[in-house]
């Protein structure tokens, strides 16, 4: 089977092969083969192939395939399984190797796609919406009770923009900021009714104290990092938390810097990967809202573009386009 792979941490344009893969194994009880149709490229995809910042450029005896979410169509089916049959249109999440043409998964981690659903909406219908879920509950939880103004960074993005409906539907007082006035612009088109501020304004700070009624923001949902987080920390009240859960920044800035003790600030992440920690009707449950959002909502899943598994150099430098509308897909053809 076709995949894309890399033996070791870099830049991704660098390290990263379309290769022949073995296939992986027939799936034992409970597990279900699918032929994979499409998937996203996810800034964590590219984080994990790149490796952490200033970190030892690992080599791996076994080449690795990135990916954990995508689409496609059921080969065969394990022993037991009963509730997924061989040509159903699936979605999975967190199924490792996503970015090849085969993937083994438990049944617990595949989806029916909704009937009407298109390939491209259902490849992205669970890590965003499920992302979403987990920063409305850690806002919530840095809100204790009392809701105050929340700021949000990269709110053009593909979460930025269903963290914006979520806060139009929910009545959550939201100030989005982007990096560019035609951005700014974009996003008070879509969303009418919540703030949104280009930081490449020269007075962008005192933008935000204004949207915020002066008071600054309980919440900061970051998803930038780097060099922007000293400026993040400086929109919060006294007592307020940083969330992050992104770090598409450049950069770094020191945690001293950030006076948590003198304004009993809060720096908080918030991660996708801590969602299999959920049980498993907690699970059921997201999952269900995630394919209702795709089916009820599915301009909430803007798909920037598709390109073949040859052509992942082309897709990685789309996804780092400026101005960027939508998510980048890998697709497979059809059997």
């Amino acid at each position: 089977m076709r995949a894309i792979a890399y033996d070791q941490h870099g830049e991704a344009g660098r390290v990263l092969r379309l290769s022949e893969q073995p296939a992986p194994a027939a799936p034992a009880a409970g597990q279900v083969q699918v032929r994979v149709l499409s998937r996203p490229i996810h800034p964590g995809d590219l984080a994990g192939v790149e490796g952490l910042p200033g970190g030892p450029r690992q080599r791996f005896a076994t080449p690795r395939i990135p990916g954990v979410e995508g689409m496609g169509v059921i080969e065969t089916v394990g022993e037991g399984v009963q509730d997924l049959r061989p040509g159903q249109r699936v979605a999975f999440f967190p199924v490792p190797g996503a970015w090849s043409e085969l993937v083994t998964a438990p049944t617990d981690l595949v989806v029916p796609v909704p009937q009407g659903l298109s390939d491209e909406t259902a490849a992205l219908m669970l890590v965003n919406p499920l992302t979403l879920l987990s920063l409305l509950r850690a806002v919530e939880d840095a809100q204790h009770g009392q809701a105050g103004p929340v700021v949000q960074t990269a709110a053009g993005s593909s979460v930025g923009k269903l963290v914006s409906a979520a806060a139009l539907k929910h009545g959550i007082p939201l100030v989005n900021l982007v990096r560019s006035a035609a951005g700014a612009q974009t996003l008070r088109q879509r969303f009418p009714g919540l703030p949104a501020i280009s930081t490449a304004d020269a007075d962008w700070r005192t933008q935000v104290q204004d949207a915020t009624g002066g008071r600054g923001a309980q919440v900061v949902l970051d998803a930038v990092g780097g060099s922007l987080t000293g400026e993040l920390a400086g929109l919060l009240a006294d007592g307020g938390t940083l969330i992050t859960y992104g770090q598409l920044g450049s950069g770094s800035t020191p945690l001293e810097s950030l006076a948590l003790t003198p304004r009993a600030l809060t720096v908080r992440g918030a991660s996708i990967g801590q969602w299999m920690a959920r049980t498993r009707e907690e699970r059921a449950e997201d999952v269900a809202f995630a394919a209702r959002l795709a089916a009820t909502a599915p301009e909430l899943f803007e798909v920037a573009a598709s390109y073949d598994l040859a052509d992942f150099a082309k897709a990685i430098d789309h996804v780092r386009r400026p101005g960027k509308s939508g998510t980048v897909l890998l697709t497979s053809p059809a059997p």
